[in-house]
């Protein structure tokens, strides 16, 4: 029988839940948010960061990982995210919550500065552990997101996919959209090989990703 590529992630263990609970129970601080590169807190922990096509979920996810129901701002307008966002975890994490790509609410010339800033961040941070790509499970990955993991795999940065909103899909297209996002995900070295499915209004796959974080020390 052979093995499924890019199997979900499984529930953590006790110890490694009670970890990721841990830290995100503790002190949650929102640092800055930055918007030249120059402007960026010292590397002195680990890193990770959400990307993800505006509107797919991140300060909705970023809300539900801290417990927290505005520390990150969200909003059905997309673009609403214009910074890159540093949030604190402790005195072990930092989590950044970077601006949406894709189509944006906003004039060209600022998506266009959004975008510069973004691919020199993914590109020069040494502290960076891994990047979370956000793919919303009711439309798969698209052309925008394929653009981020090339720039990833291109940067050495290893990047692994959460879906969002999977209660919004049955699961018979909830299979058919995994099965488009393995396909995808197959052409990119970076890859990390587990997906992470979530649902922020459940709380599904959140102790699942906490735990994963916590361990990238």
């Amino acid at each position: 029988m052979s093995t499924l590529p890019f199997p979900l992630a499984e529930a953590p263990d006790e110890a490694a839940a009670e970890r990721g609970r841990l830290l995100f129970a503790g002190e949650v601080t929102f640092v800055k948010g930055v918007v030249a590169m120059d402007g960026l807190p010292p590397a002195d922990r680990a890193e990770v960061c959400f990307a993800g096509r505006s509107n797919v979920g991140k300060s909705t996810l970023i809300n539900a990982l801290t417990g927290r129901k505005a520390i990150a701002r969200a909003s059905n307008t997309p673009g609403r995210t214009q910074e890159i966002n540093y949030f604190a975890l402790a005195d072990s994490h930092y989590l950044v919550d970077l601006p949406g790509y894709g189509y944006a609410n906003a004039p060209l010339p600022k998506v266009e500065q959004w975008q510069r800033l973004l691919k020199a961040y993914l590109s020069g941070r040494a502290s960076l552990r891994r990047a979370f790509v956000l793919v919303d499970t009711r439309h798969g990955v698209k052309a925008v997101d394929e653009e981020i993991m090339n720039l990833l795999d291109r940067a050495a940065v290893p990047f692994q996919v959460v879906m969002t909103k999977a209660d919004k899909v049955g699961a018979a297209e909830q299979g058919r959209i995994l099965d488009q996002v393995r396909g995808k995900l197959a052409a990119h070295p970076a890859a990390y090989p587990e997906l992470v499915l979530t649902s922020s209004e459940k709380g599904d796959g959140i102790a699942t990703l906490r735990a994963i974080i916590a361990g990238l020390v």
